[in-house]
């Protein structure tokens, strides 16, 4: 049995999959949801909006809250309540980092649009190769 989840989401059908498949299979568990916000940079034009506000974290914040209230939403049709956390960086390296808090992380097997993947990386398979604890790809 797994006592923490880590289910890493951006606001994809993906990540909306794997945060059902938690809840649905590890009902007694704490599930965490996870909001990482790409450092602003010039490869990362969706990042860059956040690069002028005056206090970054705070902005990385408001830009999460939109994921997890989806998210709440659905953990509420299981009758359960989540955490949530947000992470400024690389998202698989954030997703990695965080994980070592957790007995399991559980994620979509892919999320955003094909620019944002072919910049970024495969972010699952990379989850996947360096966590420290099982992870479980959710298609």
């Amino acid at each position: 049995m797994l006592d923490r989840v880590l289910v890493p989401m951006d606001g994809s059908e993906m990540s909306k999959r794997a945060l059902e498949y938690a809840l649905e299979n590890h009902p007694d568990a704490d599930v965490t949801v996870l909001s990482v916000v790409a450092e602003p940079s010039v490869m990362m034009g969706d990042a860059m909006s956040i690069a002028f506000e005056d206090d970054i974290e705070e902005a990385a914040e408001e830009r999460a809250e939109a994921v997890f209230d989806r998210a709440r939403e659905l953990a509420a049709d299981y009758d359960t309540e989540i955490g949530t956390a947000v992470a400024i960086g690389r998202p698989a390296r954030a997703i990695v980092s965080r994980a070592e808090d957790y007995d399991a992380v559980v994620m979509g097997s892919h999320g955003g649009n094909m620019v944002d993947r072919l910049f970024v990386g495969d972010v699952a398979e990379t989850v996947f190769k360096r966590s420290p604890v099982p992870v479980t790809i959710v298609r």
